[in-house]
């Protein structure tokens, strides 16, 4: 698959951790996260293959977790990670960590709301929250933008699709992540194309899932334990939502650190 390496940012010195977001966003969703890490990690964001900075997979290609996987593993190898990194990703990012590690491309993976850990296809509401958005955010971008700059009205808007607490979230970050919503040109493809249930028993690497007590995007029947190995560590943290970047950028660094050793 001819692909061009994905946009990405590097920052900080030590062992490489890969960052992968998650649908209709960039890798700006990390950079409340990053200053914690880069002391001891050398941290890569990536824009993944249809959004913010980095053009869509080929025509031909559909845009599965699989064939994502397979143009972040052509990156790393054109950025000269070609052996085993550690992987860490949220919501679409999250089930690409996953698929990494069932691959044998991550050293160790860690998921954060990952997508895919259900049934069947997405709870319902899902497309409804994320579709509502998506026209709002191409439709009236100037108004949805005002609307996230006042931070009461940002907490009221961002508090089920990101996390509550998204007050906390600078007004700029905030108007960056409904220009990315509304640039992503890969969304609706993405989208139909990661619906298929995810199965990573026979993962062997060290793999750790967390879900927030707050995330109304993914509820408790899309977190399927059973789509995984034995082995994994099921996390909850009580207060995050579905992107808990912004609203706890030192506790989501903590946790990546205490979940991808040195």
């Amino acid at each position: 698959m001819e692909v061009p390496v994905w946009h990405h940012t590097v920052t900080g010195s030590g062992r490489p951790l890969v960052l992968l977001h998650g649908i209709g966003m960039s890798h700006a969703v990390w950079n409340p996260v990053t200053p914690y890490l880069r002391e001891s990690r050398t941290v890569i964001s990536f824009d993944v293959a249809g959004f913010g900075a980095t053009p869509p997979l080929p025509k031909r290609v559909p845009p599965t977790a699989a064939n994502l996987v397979d143009a972040l593993t052509h990156s790393l190898r054109e950025i000269g990670l070609a052996d085993p990194v550690d992987v860490a990703g949220n919501s679409l990012g999250g089930a690409m960590a996953l698929e990494a590690a069932r691959r044998g491309i991550a050293r160790s993976a860690v998921a954060i709301s990952p997508i895919g850990l259900w049934e069947d296809a997405s709870p319902p509401h899902v497309r409804y929250v994320f579709g509502a958005l998506r026209f709002m955010a191409t439709r009236a971008p100037r108004l949805v933008k005002a609307a996230v700059r006042p931070s009461l009205l940002r907490e009221l808007l961002l508090a089920m699709p990101l996390s509550i607490g998204s007050r906390g979230m600078p007004a700029t970050d905030a108007v960056r992540s409904v220009e990315d919503l509304a640039m992503a040109r890969a969304f609706d493809a993405t989208f139909a194309h990661t619906q298929a249930p995810f199965c990573g028993t026979g993962i062997t690497v060290p793999l750790t899932v967390a879900f927030g007590g707050c995330d109304w995007i993914l509820t408790r029947r899309a977190r399927r334990r059973s789509a995984l190995p034995l082995h994994t560590k099921w996390v909850e943290k009580p207060h995050w939502g579905h992107v808990p970047m912004w609203a706890d950028p030192a506790g989501v660094a903590a946790f990546l650190a205490e979940s991808t050793p040195i």
